[in-house]
């Protein structure tokens, strides 16, 4: 089964999938004008600034919809998983300090992927009998592109992926760290945490855009808070990481530490795929959240897609990966120790109790992640299968949390890989074809 699992990994992450990905991402930045750039003033202002100034985004006006900043969250929660801490500690134990400019390259051009996705998610969403929001990218794949077979099987792909990636990568990563920072047993943790889980997700969507909209900011705050203190010990050498990530993105080989060496492939490839596993442009998930907002404008919408992307990889990824090469640990030492714990041990280097700290964090980021993700797997099994299959949904991704936290760690990341990828080709399709529709300020 791992060598299946391994192969249909390498076959689904080739690197026309890579050029897929960029390609989306280059097009519809070429097409807007560079707008996450020459409009930053723009997209900021309507979306941290709207929040500073009190504007509609707190606020539902219809007790069916969530806020803006409700949906974002959410959104953000999905994201903002073990794949800013284990995935960047992957990225750079396989792919070298190079594989984290091509993250940024992934996620410079993916801001403008996520800005189509929700732009067409709030164009084609739509309210059903009980005046509930019915949006993702299968809504936009049926009712815009009018192939419904393409909308079946994005929601087939994404309701699997919501199962790997969504649930037993954060999962495992959780449980792999309180084993190793206080000695919990994977059971344990895994029992607690798929407790939990029932009831935050037995109270709808209102239940967990209000969970995340309060746990989001907080759990970000405290990972970053203890992560810029380990730079600030660490700052006279955040320049030479900088230069360390430039200078091996484009080498063709290179030796680190006089232990492993690694190839511009390995990096484009890490880099690419750990992005986007972080940040989820171009797989459509987000969308789900996204179009439950309160919002009227499709372009503001897609602002906040932009942000999201800004936030989750650009900021967080890029301080996991200056802490980890700051500290100098091993992290070319790839198979001899996970992602989890190179990353406790970065923070170890500086907090005493580092190790406890960042498992902590882990465990935030990866429950956060568990919760979102479960309202982009119900959205798809509703539209699959309507309510009913909605609770054999919500029962199976209950009780897969517990095999979750227990499976061999390689395997889950290479499954979900592979689930991610199949997920991203039907929804990449379905921008292609619809991409002449998206709008952006200031353009027709």
């Amino acid at each position: 089964m791992a060598n299946f699992i391994h192969s249909l990994q390498e076959f689904v992450w080739g690197r026309g999938m890579l050029v897929f990905f960029l390609g989306a991402g280059i097009w519809f930045t070429i097409r807007s004008g560079f707008f996450q750039i020459t409009k930053i003033h723009i997209w900021t202002a309507n979306t941290i600034g709207a929040l500073k100034k009190g504007k509609k985004t707190k606020n539902a006006k219809e007790t069916a919809s969530v806020t803006q900043f409700q949906s974002f969250c959410t959104a953000l929660a999905a994201t903002l998983g073990t794949g800013n801490i284990t995935g960047v500690a992957t990225a750079l134990m396989f792919g070298g300090p190079g594989a984290i400019f091509w993250m940024w390259v992934s996620a410079f051009f993916g801001m403008m992927t996520t800005y189509a996705e929700n732009f067409l998610g709030i164009k084609y969403r739509y309210k059903d009998e009980k005046g509930q929001w019915k949006g993702g990218a299968m809504v936009y794949m049926e009712r815009g592109l009018g192939c419904k077979p393409l909308a079946v099987a994005f929601a087939v792909c994404c309701l699997g992926a919501s199962f790997g990636m969504g649930n037993m990568v954060q999962g495992n990563s959780m449980a792999v760290g309180l084993e190793k920072a206080f000695h919990v047993p994977a059971f344990l943790s895994g029992s607690l945490c798929m407790i939990v889980v029932a009831v935050v997700l037995t109270g709808g969507m209102k239940r967990i855009a209000i969970f995340t909209e309060r746990l989001v900011p907080v759990m970000a705050a405290i990972y970053l808070a203890g992560a810029m203190l380990v730079l600030f010990f660490y700052r006279d050498r955040i320049a030479g990481a900088f230069a360390l990530i430039f200078q091996e993105a484009f080498r063709s080989s290179a030796a680190v530490g006089g232990v492993a060496g690694y190839s511009m492939k390995q990096a484009v490839r890490m880099g690419i795929a750990r992005g986007i596993f972080s940040n989820e442009a171009g797989l459509g998930s987000s969308v789900m959240a996204h179009a439950q907002s309160d919002v009227e404008d499709p372009k503001v919408q897609g602002m906040w897609g932009i942000l999201e992307v800004f936030i989750d990889t650009v900021l967080v990824c890029t301080i996991t990966a200056l802490v980890i090469l700051v500290s100098q640990v091993p992290y070319w030492q790839a198979g001899e120790i996970d992602g989890t714990t190179l990353t406790g041990m970065a923070f170890a280097s500086v907090i005493p109790w580092g190790k406890e700290f960042l498992a902590g964090a882990t465990a935030l980021f990866a429950f956060a992640t568990m919760i979102g993700w479960f309202y982009f797997g119900a959205q798809t099994a509703d539209y699959l299968a309507g309510e009913k299959g909605v609770k054999v949904y919500r029962f199976c991704y209950i009780l897969i949390t517990l095999p979750g936290c227990m499976i061999a760690p390689t395997m889950i990341w290479e499954l979900s890989d592979a689930l991610n990828g199949m997920m991203a080709v039907p929804n990449l399709l379905a921008l292609f074809f619809l991409g002449k529709e998206v709008a952006y300020v200031g353009k027709r």
